[in-house]
C-alpha cells in the first residue's frame, strides 16, 4: 500500500513539473508566433488570421475537444485554378525561356534554345546551385570543359540542348524518398539530378534557401535547368547519331507536392487568405505531360511502424528529443491549428507560412489528401503515382515495377532487377533516435482523431482503403490496389 502511495505521488509530481514545463514553452512558442504573424503582417497590412491564446488546460481531456473541434471544422473544398496569363504576367521570363512544344523525337521534354553572347566564357560560373553545392560544382567543371563540343549550328546558329524532368517525386518528407530515388538510379535509362533535392520550385526559385528564412538572391529557371545538362548531353549524342532517346531524368525534391510557405513573399500583393497560386499551377502550365510520384506513410504510429510525423521530429529535431517532448509539441501545434480554424477555412490553414513557421511539428505535412486534390485540380489522376511506404517497404520489387510501368520503361533483366529490389533501404530510422522508443499512448491518440478524416478521404479519392491505414482494413487486403 506504501509503495502504491509513494509511486502515486512521483506519478503526480512528475505530471506537475510536466504541466509546468508545457506552459512555459507555450507561452515562449505564443511569443514568437505572436512575432512571426506581426513581421509578415507588416509587410501585407493585414493578419492572416486572428491569434488565440494557447489555454493552459493541457489535460487530456481538453485535448481531445481540441482535436474533436478540428475534426468538426474539416471542410474539402474545390480551389480556383488560375489562368495561364495570370502565371505568364508573374513568371514571365520563365514562360519565354520553354517552348510550348518539346522535341518529338525524345522521350524527356528537352528542346534547342538559341545560344547568345560570349561562347568562351564559363557557361556555369555564376550558376547558385554550384556555389551551394560542391558536388554540383566539381560536375559544372567538367562540363565547362566540354561545353563547346555540346553546342551544334542550325541557320548559323549556335544551339545547346535544354532539358527538364520527365518525372518528379513530390513527397513526402520521411516517406521514403531517399530509397526510391537511389533505386531508381539504378535502372539504365534514367538518369536523375545531383542533388536529390534542387527545391527549385518551392524554394530556390523565390530566393529561399532554407525552409522558413525569408528570401535571399532568386535562382533562375537557367540556373535550374543546368542541373539536367549532363542528360541533355546523352540525349544530343542519340540525336547525332540518328536515332531516337528513351532517356528520362527526374528529381526528387521531396517538398514539392506541400510547400508553398513562400507564395507570400513573391505573391504579397494578394488580398486572399490562401495562395492564389500554387508550384502545380506553373509546372502544369510549362509540363502538362508530367508525371508525378508521391510516396506516402501512416501519418500515425501503428505496432512496429513509425510515423511520419515523429520520424519528422526525430530526423529535424533538438538534441532534447524525448517521447515527452514530442508530446507537448504536439498538443501545442494541434493548438495553434485548431485556432486558425475558428477563423479561417482548411486551405487558408494548411497553406499559412506563418502557422507553419509556429508550429514546432510540421503536422501539416501529413495532410496528404489536401495536396494531393490541390494536384489533381491540375493533373489527371493517370498523372499522379501514390505509393504507400508500407508497401514499398515490404516489397521493393513490386513497388518497383509499379513505377517503371508509370514511367513507361522498357523491361530489365533479371540481373538488374535483383540488383534494385534486393538494394538495402536508404535513410532509415538512425539508431539513436530508435533508442527513444515509441510516442506515448495518448499522443497516438489524439493525432489518430486529428489525422482521422483527412486519411478517410484520402482513401475516398485514392479508391483504396488501404490509405486509411486502419490496421484492420490493411489486414484484409494482402497487396495494394495498383491504380497505375
Amino acid at each position: 500500500m506504501m509503495c502504491e502511495f509513494v509511486s502515486s505521488a512521483v506519478d503526480l509530481k512528475h505530471r506537475s513539473s510536466c504541466i509546468q514545463c508545457s506552459k512555459v514553452c507555450g507561452f515562449i512558442l505564443l511569443l514568437v508566433f505572436i512575432t512571426a504573424s506581426y513581421m509578415l503582417s507588416s509587410e501585407r497590412k493585414t493578419l492572416l488570421f486572428a491569434l488565440y491564446p494557447l489555454e493552459e488546460d493541457l489535460s487530456e481531456d481538453a485535448l481531445r475537444d481540441v482535436v474533436r473541434s478540428i475534426a468538426a471544422k474539416v471542410r474539402f473544398r474545390a480551389r480556383r485554378v488560375p489562368d495561364v496569363s495570370e502565371l505568364i504576367r508573374l513568371e514571365e521570363h520563365m514562360f519565354s525561356v520553354v517552348p510550348q512544344h518539346f522535341l518529338p523525337e525524345v522521350k524527356n521534354p528537352c528542346w534547342f534554345e538559341e545560344l547568345r553572347g560570349n561562347v568562351s566564357t564559363d557557361p556555369y560560373g555564376s550558376n547558385l546551385f554550384g556555389r551551394s553545392f560542391r558536388q554540383i560544382q566539381l560536375i559544372f567543371e567538367q562540363l565547362s570543359g566540354s561545353f563547346r563540343q555540346r553546342l551544334t549550328r542550325h541557320d548559323g546558329k549556335l544551339q545547346r540542348l535544354r532539358c527538364l524532368p520527365y518525372f518528379y517525386i513530390i513527397g513526402q518528407p520521411k516517406c521514403g524518398t531517399t530509397d526510391l530515388y537511389e533505386r531508381l538510379r539504378l535502372h539504365p535509362d534514367v538518369r536523375l539530378t545531383l542533388p536529390k533535392e534542387p527545391h527549385w520550385w518551392t524554394r530556390k526559385r523565390l530566393g529561399i534557401i532554407r525552409s522558413g528564412e525569408r528570401p535571399h538572391t532568386r535562382f533562375p529557371l537557367d540556373h535550374y535547368l543546368d542541373l539536367f545538362d549532363p542528360v541533355a548531353f546523352q540525349v544530343l549524342q542519340s540525336l547525332l547519331g540518328n536515332s531516337s532517346s528513351s532517356i528520362i531524368t527526374g528529381e526528387a525534391s521531396a517538398s514539392t507536392m506541400w510547400d508553398n510557405n513562400g507564395w507570400l513573399y513573391l505573391h504579397g500583393n494578394s488580398t486572399g487568405a490562401e495562395p492564389p497560386w500554387l508550384v502545380q499551377d506553373f509546372i502544369g502550365a510549362l509540363q502538362p505531360e508530367a508525371r508525378f510520384i508521391a510516396v506516402l506513410r501512416d501519418p500515425v504510429e501503428r505496432s512496429e511502424v513509425t510515423a511520419r510525423l515523429y520520424s519528422d521530429y526525430l530526423y529535424f529535431g533538438t538534441s532534447n528529443k524525448s517521447a515527452l517532448d514530442f508530446h507537448q509539441k504536439v498538443c501545442e501545434s494541434l493548438r495553434m491549428f485548431e485556432g486558425c480554424l475558428r477563423d479561417a477555412g482548411l486551405r487558408a490553414c494548411v497553406y499559412n507560412g506563418t502557422l507553419n513557421h509556429a508550429m514546432s511539428v510540421r503536422l501539416q505535412v501529413g495532410l496528404y489528401v489536401v495536396f494531393l486534390l490541390d494536384w489533381l485540380s491540375v493533373f489527371s489522376r493517370d498523372q499522379l503515382l501514390v505509393l504507400r511506404l508500407e508497401d514499398h517497404a515490404s516489397n521493393p520489387a513490386l513497388s518497383m515495377n509499379r513505377i517503371f510501368r508509370f514511367l513507361r520503361l522498357g523491361a530489365l533483366s533479371d540481373h538488374r532487377q535483383r540488383q534494385i529490389s534486393k538494394r538495402p533501404a536508404s535513410n532509415t530510422r538512425r539508431a539513436s533516435d530508435r533508442d527513444l522508443g515509441p510516442m506515448r499512448p495518448v499522443t497516438r491518440e489524439l493525432l489518430t482523431v486529428f489525422y482521422s478524416p483527412f486519411n478517410q478521404k484520402l482513401a475516398e479519392v485514392l479508391r483504396d482503403e488501404t490509405f486509411t491505414w486502419d490496421t484492420h482494413i490493411t489486414s484484409r487486403l494482402r497487396e495494394p490496389v495498383d491504380h497505375s
